[in-house]
C-alpha cells in the first residue's frame, strides 16, 4: 500500500448520500462501513457512515464519516488530514504520529481499534485535525 495522505470529510447523518454523489461526480469504487458493524457500541446510529472510501480511476481518494450522537460536529470544520500506512510502514507512520502530538490535543491515542487496525486521531499545535492509521495488524 504504501503511505497515503488523504482528504476526510465530517458529516453530519448524510454521509452516504455526499459520497455517492461524490462517486457520481468522479466515478471509482465506494466502500461504506456503518457503525452497527461493529457492534452494540454503536446501536445508536447503527445505519450512519463509520467510514467510507472512494477510489477513482484517475488515483483520487476521498474519505468520510458521520459524526455520531455525542461527539462534537462544527460545520465548516469538517476536513480532517488521514495519514494512513500498512505493517511496512508502521515505523514511519509512528515517528510521524510521534511528531504531530507534540504540543498537540491527543483526541484518541494511537492503539488497536475494534477493527483491527491501529488508529489514533490528534489535533495539532496548529489546529489541523490528524487521523493516523496503520493497517494490516500492525499493532
Amino acid at each position: 500500500m504504501g503511505l497515503l495522505l488523504n482528504p476526510y470529510i465530517s458529516f453530519k447523518d448524510n454521509a452516504r448520500d455526499a459520497m455517492e454523489f461524490y462517486r457520481s461526480v468522479f466515478g471509482g469504487e465506494l466502500t461504506i462501513n456503518t457503525f452497527g458493524e461493529y457492534g452494540e457500541k454503536y446501536a445508536e446510529g447503527a445505519d450512519l457512515v463509520m467510514h467510507s472510501q472512494l477510489t477513482t480511476p484517475g488515483g483520487l481518494t476521498l474519505m468520510a464519516s458521520d459524526t455520531p450522537e455525542g461527539m462534537e460536529f462544527t460545520p465548516g470544520s469538517q476536513i480532517t488530514i488521514s495519514l494512513a500506512g500498512d505493517g511496512d510502514d508502521a515505523d514511519t507512520v509512528r515517528k510521524y504520529w510521534e511528531a504531530l502530538s507534540e504540543g498537540a490535543t491527543v483526541n484518541v491515542p494511537l492503539e488497536k481499534q475494534v477493527w483491527g487496525d491501529e488508529f489514533g486521531q490528534v489535533t495539532d499545535r496548529f489546529g489541523i485535525s490528524w487521523m493516523v492509521n496503520i493497517g494490516g495488524g500492525a499493532a
